[in-house]
């Protein structure tokens, strides 16, 4: 059984030496009676493959010239053109974005000046009151101090005339203690002295 299988699973025969390949050959060369294999390496075939070249090669140079490449042509100009678009699009908007942003910085400044302004005025204002207030202020401390003073004058004269009399009163009541006699009024007098 061994045998048989190698027997049937022979070696492959070489190219052109296969069964019924012998047949092939012995056909072509009754009809032309050359054997040079592949007819493209045949030099009795090359005019007429040379043509079919020339005839397919012009076919397709002329379908592409007078349909691909206009088409192709057409789209790579399109894309161009929408591209150019695109950028001189996108170059207007940005000088507008820039002059928006120039007088937007232009409108801060203002706005920061006028702002300054009404600080200062406001500050200015508020100082003015301020000094105002305190010196009417001021004038009323001034005022009640001066009325305040001369409540104290007032107040101190008539202590310090009541303190003459409560000296007297003091010294007259000492003496009559320590000598039993009352002091005349020529005698508190001389003491005071």
């Amino acid at each position: 059984m061994a045998m048989q299988n190698t027997e049937d699973h022979a070696a492959p025969a070489a190219p052109g030496h296969e069964p019924g390949a012998a047949g092939a050959h012995e056909g072509t060369e009754a009809a032309g009676g050359h054997s040079a294999g592949l007819p493209q390496f045949d030099m009795a075939w090359w005019p007429g493959q040379i043509l079919w070249f020339l005839i397919i090669f012009f076919g397709l140079m002329i379908f592409m010239k007078a349909f691909v490449v206009p088409r192709l042509g057409g789209t790579i100009e399109a894309r161009e053109n929408t591209i150019s678009g695109g950028i001189a699009e996108a170059r207007r908007l940005k000088e507008e974005a820039d002059q928006a942003a120039a007088a937007a910085q232009a409108e801060m400044a203002t706005a920061r000046a006028n702002a300054q302004r009404v600080a200062n005025e406001a500050r200015a204002k508020a100082q003015a009151e301020v000094a105002a207030r305190l010196a009417d202020e001021e004038a009323k401390l001034s005022a009640k101090g001066a009325e305040a003073e001369a409540r104290i004058a007032a107040a101190r004269e008539s202590a310090m005339g009541h303190v003459q009399t409560v000296a007297q009163d003091t010294a007259q009541a000492i003496v009559q203690k320590l000598t039993g006699k009352a002091a005349t009024a020529a005698e508190l007098a001389g003491a005071r002295g």
